[in-house]
C-alpha cells in the first residue's frame, strides 16, 4: 500500500440518515445533500453520481497537467465518468467505471499516450487500481 508522504487537502463529509436514502454535508457545508438510490427520475443525487463528478474532474485534471507538460494542446476535451454498481456475488457489490476521454485536435496514438499517462497520475486511478475495472474510451474528433 502506497502512503501519503505529503498531505495537501483533506477533504471531510459526514453521512446521517439512512445511507443512501440519507444526507451528506461536507464539513465547510458547501455540499449539502439529501441521498436516494439510484432511480432513472430522481430528483436526488446518490454516491455513484458523486463518485462520477469527482473522478470526471479528477482524471480531467491530471489529462490538462499531462498534456501541458508534454505541449499538447487539450483546449477542446472532456471526460465523463460513468460509475456502474453492480453485484459481484451473493452479498457483494462493486463498481466498475468507464472514463470517456474526448481529445480535439490530436491524432489517436497522441491522445492514447496522454490518457494512459493520466490514467497513472490520477489520485482516483491509483486509489482504485488493482480493486475495480476501469475502462478508457478515448475519442478523438
Amino acid at each position: 500500500m502506497d502512503t501519503l508522504a505529503k498531505t495537501f487537502y483533506t477533504a471531510s463529509a459526514t453521512s446521517t440518515g439512512d445511507g443512501r436514502s440519507g444526507h451528506v454535508r461536507s464539513s465547510d457545508g458547501v455540499l449539502d445533500l439529501d441521498l436516494l438510490p439510484p432511480a432513472e427520475h430522481s430528483t436526488h443525487t446518490n454516491p455513484e453520481q458523486l463518485f462520477a463528478a469527482g473522478y470526471s474532474a479528477c482524471f480531467h485534471s491530471a489529462l490538462k497537467g499531462n498534456a501541458k507538460r508534454l505541449g499538447l494542446d487539450v483546449t477542446d476535451s472532456a471526460v465523463t465518468a460513468d460509475v456502474s454498481l453492480g453485484q459481484i456475488e451473493e452479498n457483494r457489490f462493486g463498481l466498475a467505471v468507464t472514463l470517456h476521454i474526448e481529445l480535439g485536435g490530436l491524432s489517436q496514438e497522441d491522445a492514447d499516450r496522454l490518457a494512459e499517462a493520466a490514467h497513472q497520475g490520477c489520485p482516483y486511478s491509483n486509489a482504485t487500481r488493482g480493486n475495480i475495472e476501469v475502462t478508457l474510451d478515448v475519442q478523438v474528433g
